[in-house]
Parts: C-alpha cells; sequence; structure tokens
C-alpha cells in the first residue's frame, strides 16, 4: 500500500524559511500528480501547489513567489520550500497523491509562524 510521511514542520520567525518533504512508498510515484495542502486553525483546507508527474507546477496566489514545490523521482520524495514566511501560514500540511482514481493523503506536519 502507497503511504506518504510528511516531515520538516516546526516554529519558524515571520520572514524565516523551512523545508518540508514528503516521502511516499511505492512504485507509482512516479507517474503521480503531488500536491501540497494545509489548514489553518477553523478554516478550511485549502490547496497550497501541485506537481505533475511531468514537473509542470501550480501554486495559489499566496504561495507565488514565496513557494517552491519540487519532486525527486529517484528518492521517491516531493519537497515544499517556504520563504519569507508570515503568521497565517501557520497550518498542518498535507501531502497528497493523485493518479486516476486514487487520492492519497499524509497524516500532515505542523508549521507555527510566530515570534
Amino acid at each position: 500500500q502507497v503511504q506518504l510521511v510528511e516531515s520538516g514542520g516546526g516554529l519558524v520567525q515571520p520572514g524565516g524559511s523551512l523545508r518540508l518533504s514528503c516521502a511516499a512508498s511505492g512504485s507509482i510515484f512516479r507517474i503521480a500528480a503531488m500536491g501540497w495542502h494545509r489548514q489553518a486553525p477553523g478554516k478550511q483546507r485549502e490547496l497550497v501547489a501541485t506537481i505533475t508527474s511531468g514537473g509542470s507546477t501550480n501554486y495559489a496566489d499566496f504561495a507565488k513567489g514565496r513557494f517552491t514545490i519540487s519532486r525527486d523521482n529517484d528518492k521517491n520524495t516531493v519537497f515544499l520550500q517556504m520563504n519569507s514566511l508570515k503568521p497565517e501560514d501557520t497550518a498542518v500540511y498535507s501531502c497528497n497523491l493523485r493518479r486516476y482514481n486514487m487520492d492519497l493523503w499524509g497524516e500532515g506536519t505542523l508549521v507555527t509562524v510566530s515570534s
């Protein structure tokens, strides 16, 4: 079974940076689209960024210019580089894998932006 495990969350000051990782098990990773979503306290989950199996990326408006999604297919890992972090970026960030009828989620990693 495919499993997604996020890591890299933690406490960071406003303006700081954080790099999230999502490690996937199984051979399906290379042909799957990957994404990052986040859910802040009291809010609905929202899309942060996506990357196709071919490497095409898409970002939410709040992430453009600050966040970068990338993937390393040899390591079955997708990354989210987060720069210029703001308090409103505080949320649980979850990794998502999609391919046809598959829609898998990790448990998430908490990012707290606070001084």
